[in-house]
């Protein structure tokens, strides 16, 4: 029964909507139907190229994790939150590794196509994949919430936003992304599915046009309050240079996923017309652009930062230094 309920989702799996799983490579036959559609050529981008960025999305948001792990104080609800869209942007990107890493294996002959195993683990990695965008989202809320706390209420920051609330609101995003990325996956054939899964991305953009409309039409006022604060409490440049980055994240995180759900509603409802099939033909460049922003975000972490730059540069200068006086110890 098992092997036959696994065929049958793989079978029902809706050609539109289970394109949510696959970042970078489409589904053969809405390939060839966009192909048959227009005249427009099927732009590929080399696995190769996929490969490369991944890995230095990985490693780079990695290097986030752990400098903020190691300076005490980058302990604070704004850096932990900055953590979480790091962590979803190596998700995104550690899908990418493993899908890869599957389809060698596959290729090897050490998968069965469409096998039991095959088909589990491509939903798991699917689910990363999903896991990737509701966890930017979310994280992109709250960052810009504590943006909006430490502007209107700055005088209370610290009481709202305690690191215990921090964690506590990290905990219950999380449980839910995971929980909303496995039901996906489960029900990727049914069209709610696609609808549901790109409502978030304007639902998120509204939420976060609201207070920073808000924000910025106060920030002028609360400003002058927060001057006779002392140095060691939140500073309104520090407030509004954090909102700043906040702006430049969202942009890029725009740049790079909007491209893929408008493919996503494209193929969902108007597969067959040919100026949308030429549009569909760029699907690899879309992924590639999705990979892209796991790569783009921690460069801006570290250019807005400086207490994370110079994080980076001590984690980068003591292994030289430690190499130097073993060399001359040798």
């Amino acid at each position: 029964w098992n092997s036959t309920h696994c065929k049958m989702r793989t079978d029902r799996a809706h050609e539109l909507i289970k394109i949510l799983g696959h970042g970078s490579n489409p589904p053969e036959n809405i390939t060839e139907n966009s192909t048959n559609n227009t005249d427009c050529i099927q732009v590929v981008v080399p696995e190769e190229v996929f490969f490369a960025i991944s890995i230095i999305g990985v490693l780079e948001n990695l290097l986030v994790l752990l400098a903020v792990i190691k300076n005490r104080n980058l302990h604070s609800p704004m850096y932990f939150f900055i953590c979480s869209l790091a962590v979803s942007d190596m998700l995104g990107s550690l899908y990418k590794i493993l899908e890869n890493i599957l389809i060698i294996f596959r290729n090897m002959g050490y998968l069965k196509p469409r096998g039991d195993f095959e088909t589990t683990a491509d939903d798991v990695v699917d689910s990363l994949f999903i896991l990737s965008l509701l966890g930017s989202i979310f994280s992109l809320s709250v960052i810009a919430a504590d943006r909006y706390i430490t502007i209107f209420h700055a005088l209370q920051y610290h009481s709202i936003m305690t690191m215990r609330r921090a964690i506590s609101i990290l905990a219950v995003i999380w449980a839910f992304c995971t929980g909303s990325g496995i039901t996906m996956v489960i029900f990727s054939y049914d069209v709610p599915t696609v609808i549901s899964f790109t409502s978030l991305f304007p639902l998120m953009l509204i939420f976060i046009l609201c207070l920073y409309v808000h924000m910025f039409l106060l920030a002028h006022s609360h400003a002058k309050k927060i001057t006779s604060l002392p140095s060691d409490r939140v500073h309104p440049r520090a407030n509004m240079k954090g909102a700043i980055t906040l702006t430049i994240l969202l942009g890029i995180f725009l740049c790079c996923w909007a491209p893929f759900v408008l493919h996503i509603l494209l193929v969902t409802f108007c597969p067959n017309n040919p100026y949308c099939a030429c549009y569909l033909s760029i699907f690899q460049v879309n992924g590639m652009l999705i990979m892209c922003n796991a790569v783009i975000d921690p460069m801006i972490y570290a250019f807005r930062s400086p207490e994370l730059r110079s994080t980076f540069r001590k984690m980068f200068s003591q292994p030289l230094e430690n190499l130097v006086e073993n060399s001359r110890f040798d």
